[in-house]
């Protein structure tokens, strides 16, 4: 079980899934994301590029996105999945992305194809971030 309650091999064959559907017809570097929330809700998404490339959306970001447009706002722990022999970290930005949904000990999971191959806490991948706590909370 991971931290979520989720079994990882769940998490991870959905991350496996989208990126078996993610397009990536200039990298050719297909990558898959799915994440999981508190409740147990799993959303996953594939990169997507485009002609303007490098100029495209990231799979962590598209279960970001998938998760925030179903209404769910805390990320539990996410699985990303790349081809290789190198770990498949994300990037910078989705880094950022993931912590404004997430706290300082949410797992991540990096898989290959044979399944996961490491996993960070958050910090470990983003030390001392800036996140929305970080911001003056509105004045009533």
């Amino acid at each position: 079980m991971s931290r979520s309650g989720e079994p990882l091999a769940t998490l991870f064959a959905a991350a496996k899934a989208a990126q078996m559907n993610a397009y990536a017809p200039y990298s050719r570097f297909k990558v898959g994301a799915a994440l999981t929330t508190p409740g147990g809700a799993v959303f996953s998404g594939g990169n997507v590029e485009n002609a303007a490339y490098p100029e495209g959306v990231c799979a962590e970001t598209s279960a970001i996105s998938a998760m925030a447009q179903a209404g769910q706002r805390r990320i539990a722990e996410i699985c990303v999945v790349g081809d290789g022999e190198a770990l498949c970290t994300p990037c910078g930005g989705c880094r950022q992305r993931i912590r404004e949904f997430a706290d300082e000990e949410t797992l991540i999971h990096v898989a290959g194809p044979e399944g996961v191959r490491v996993t960070f806490k958050l910090a470990d991948l983003l030390p001392e971030s800036f996140g929305p706590g970080h911001l003056p909370r509105e004045r009533a």
